[in-house]
């Protein structure tokens, strides 16, 4: 008989207000923390009132605010060192998935020997329990919070680290959405489309199970009615609680269930031309999905249904394309542009194409795809990608 495992934090509060009790959260399990966020939170506010929420409850703080767009090596190497030196106990991540998956890896360092590269080779395996790790997510996105996933960026290989193991799951995650109020609209675009990707793949993803499948379609619906709000007025208190909730789901989704080939083409693209990688997702989405669907018409179709009630009479095929078609028409609404757009050189692009197809089959994601590529195919992908037009009609791969 078929069995399934579930794997989420042992804590998970949510809600508006809920960024407060991170004190008492990390008061149940150290005295000295380090704080990993960013400079972005550092402006606006948010690495100040966790400081605060801190010491009210008598844990002694120090803060490494310096993480970019993009998780590196060499963020993961001075935040590791800093933990170090201060002997902290616990660690609390504020900020993106970037902040978050860095506390990650730093937690997995502190008690274990070696470098990230070696866990991600399988060079080394954790032997021993991480730091406890509280995160709190302020984008509503990658849904890092409730994942065992840490994602770093080897600068010197120009590759992106992804290293999956159930002891990566933080100890408790505190999802407030008032948090991402903050968020600008193209941050809100590209972290809302991360957000629906995690949920499309999980569903279509062949390691997929009925738990993840109810995640990902409730983050679906969730997503098609409340994205294009949170973007148009970040104000939208209903928009961005629905959006934190739905980019929970979707992680704890595609954490168990695995993301598929858009996340795995698009990992080289952000190592290679820092794209941020919930833009880099978009890129990809609809064409992806469009080489994907003769081996997924029944489930892109419920995608279909979810997005757009309105097509439920349509068949299996024509709810498929209308999925497609659906999500160009919200990318476009994002102001999502093709790569050639972003501004990236068609001929170092063709340079990097076969490079980054052999890095994006190597990571596993693809094979979890309904329908698996070549590396050739997966080239060719990136080559329709890189000139795709959100307005032209469904383009085959």
């Amino acid at each position: 008989m078929a069995f399934h495992e579930l794997l989420m934090p042992q804590r998970i509060v949510y809600g508006q207000g809920s960024f407060a009790e991170v004190g008492q959260e990390a008061r149940r399990l150290g005295q000295k923390a380090l704080l990993i966020s960013d400079p972005v939170m550092e402006k606006v506010g948010n690495v100040a009132a966790c400081e605060e929420h801190l010491q009210a409850q008598g844990l002694v703080c120090v803060t490494y605010a310096k993480v970019d767009s993009e998780p590196t090596d060499i963020h993961l190497a001075e935040a590791l060192a800093l933990c170090r030196d201060e002997r902290c106990d616990v660690i609390v991540a504020v900020g993106g998935g970037s902040c978050l998956d860095t506390a990650k890896a730093v937690a997995l360092l502190m008690t274990n020997e070696g470098q990230i590269a070696e866990y991600v080779a399988k060079a080394k395996t954790v032997v021993n329990k991480p730091l406890p790790l509280i995160a709190v997510p302020t984008t509503a996105g990658t849904g890092s919070e409730v994942t065992k996933m840490t994602v770093i960026t080897d600068t010197a290989r120009q590759v992106k680290m992804m290293l999956a193991d159930p002891t990566l799951l933080p100890h408790a995650a505190i999802v407030d959405p008032l948090l991402s109020v903050s968020c600008p609209p193209n941050v809100t675009a590209a972290t809302g489309i991360d957000a629906l990707c995690h949920a499309i793949e999980a569903y279509l993803s062949r390691r997929a199970q009925p738990a993840t499948d109810i995640w990902a379609r409730t983050a679906i619906e969730l997503i098609a009615t409340h994205l294009r709000r949170a973007y148009e007025d970040g104000a939208d208190f209903e928009a961005r609680d629905k959006m934190a909730f739905a980019s929970m789901l979707a992680g704890a989704a595609f954490s168990n269930a695995s993301v598929a080939l858009v996340h795995g083409m698009s990992r080289p693209i952000g190592a290679v031309f820092h794209v941020p990688h919930g833009i880099s997702n978009a890129m990809l989405l609809p064409a992806v999905l469009a080489y994907t669907k003769e081996a997924a018409v029944g489930r892109l179709a419920e995608i279909g249904r979810l997005m757009q009630p309105e097509i439920k009479a349509l068949s299996d095929e024509q709810a498929a394309e209308a999925t497609i078609e659906e999500i160009k028409s919200l990318c476009l609404d994002l102001h999502i542009p093709s790569l050639r757009h972003w501004g990236i050189d068609q001929q170092a692009f063709q340079k990097a194409a076969p490079k980054m197809a052999v890095d994006a089959l190597a990571s596993g994601s693809p094979g979890n795809n309904p329908k698996i590529p070549t590396v050739e195919e997966i080239v060719r992908l990136y080559h329709i990608a890189y000139d795709y037009d959100f307005r032209g009609k469904l383009q085959n791969a």
